[in-house]
């Protein structure tokens, strides 16, 4: 590293997609109290504080890898004395000489803006000093008017970079709102099956998620997901376990090998900081429509219900806690077969915390002579009849006829 690098008026640092510190400026490590070789290869969590890890877990890391320009980010670093500093991050990946790509940090210290705001509540208390002193009023409170005034601009140029700031993350959420609508799949109807979905989000990101997928001639798989908690950290969990879950379908695994790659994923996602993990509840199924066999796994999340051709009912119970919670699980394929065609309702606990668990199993029976169409529209007329005032769950469930 050159001496203008390591001696600049900020801090640097570069990161591997681990978080692991590949490098650091001479700035940082006086910023935070470290040595060099007390940092090197560790994790960037050792100069961060429980929120900042988890931010950038969630959100910095997922933006770098993808290749995005992170800009005035505002965090707080834990120095080696356990005193926290606010910072602005500024982030890009760039490809080194010998092909490899480095994630790249210039950390901005924040300590201005709180000196802006002493400053000025010291300026108040030296101007009714002032009216006090006669003798010195008028010089003094001259002055202190002056230094309030010029605080003052500083402040609200301060705010206006929050402005712009607060601007940019609404965008971004926006952007994230959109790719998580785009990333659902669509609807499937063919001569031997259809499949119905319904997805409202309590609020513009949603911790649910769900796919349907079309295997082969005969086989189909349907999967649902629910992210403990609901905002942005759910969202973001659910939109990494999209791609995973969806590759790992399309190759025509059982649920046993799906669940438990997603649980490994979960497991390795927070193995730096257990006290940021997410538990996800989920079912997934595959279906075989030439065989007429259904098979499927069960995680934590509520029993989806099947209904026979003659009418009976059967709950698809958990026989698993939810993913990501307990390492050394066990996963094990339930199935069964229907002769006469048949109908099945996934939903999330979302569509439970509206709609007794009784009332959904009167609306399975009670339509299920009718199509999909009006079982869904029961559905949704129950859930609209909560009070719009009160909070909400992501209200998620699938129907399909065999």
């Amino acid at each position: 590293m050159d001496e203008q690098l390591e001696f600049a008026p900020c801090g640097y640092l570069a990161l591997t997609d681990e978080g692991k510190i590949e490098t650091m400026n001479q700035t940082l490590l006086d910023l935070v109290g470290y040595d060099r070789q007390e940092l090197l290869g560790k994790s960037i969590n050792e100069i961060l504080n429980k929120p900042a890890q988890t931010f950038c877990q969630l959100y910095l890391f997922p933006l770098m890898k993808l290749g995005r320009k992170v800009e005035e980010l505002y965090l707080s670093l834990r120095s080696k004395a356990g005193d926290e500093i606010p910072v602005l991050i500024n982030g890009n990946r760039r490809k080194k000489e010998n092909g490899t790509e480095v994630n790249e940090c210039v950390l901005i210290p924040m300590y201005k803006r709180n000196e802006y705001e002493n400053e000025i509540l010291q300026a108040k208390k030296i101007a009714e000093h002032a009216l006090a002193e006669k003798a010195k009023a008028n010089e003094e409170l001259r002055k202190a008017l002056e230094l309030v005034e010029s605080q003052k601009n500083e402040l609200l140029q301060a705010n206006k970079q929050n402005e712009k700031y607060q601007e940019r993350m609404t965008r971004e959420l926006d952007l994230a709102k959109q790719i998580q609508h785009i990333s659902l799949t669509p609807q499937i109807k063919t001569n031997e099956i259809a499949i119905t979905t319904f997805y409202e989000p309590s609020s513009e990101l949603s911790g649910d998620i769900f796919g349907c997928y079309q295997i082969n001639e005969h086989q189909y798989g349907v999967i649902i997901l629910d992210v403990m908690g609901h905002g942005v950290s759910s969202a973001l969990i659910t939109m990494s376990l999209r791609s995973l879950f969806e590759g790992l379908i399309l190759k025509a695994n059982t649920p046993d090998v799906v669940l438990c790659e997603l649980d490994r994923y979960l497991q390795r996602l927070f193995q730096y900081d257990v006290q940021s993990t997410h538990y996800v509840t989920g079912i997934y199924l595959r279906i075989d429509t030439k065989k007429q066999q259904i098979e499927y796994l069960n995680a934590g999340h509520p029993s989806a219900i099947w209904l026979d051709g003659d009418g009976q009912q059967t709950e698809l119970s958990s026989s698993l806690p939810p993913l990501g919670m307990l390492e050394g699980l066990i996963f094990k394929t339930r199935s069964f077969s229907y002769t006469s065609g048949g109908r099945l309702l996934l939903y999330t606990d979302g569509v439970t915390d509206i709609i007794p668990y009784k009332k959904i199993f009167e609306l399975v029976d009670d339509y299920h002579l009718s199509p999909t169409s009006d079982l869904k529209k029961g559905i949704v007329t129950q859930l609209q009849m909560i009070d719009t005032n009160l909070e909400q769950d992501d209200q998620c469930f699938i129907i399909v006829d065999l």
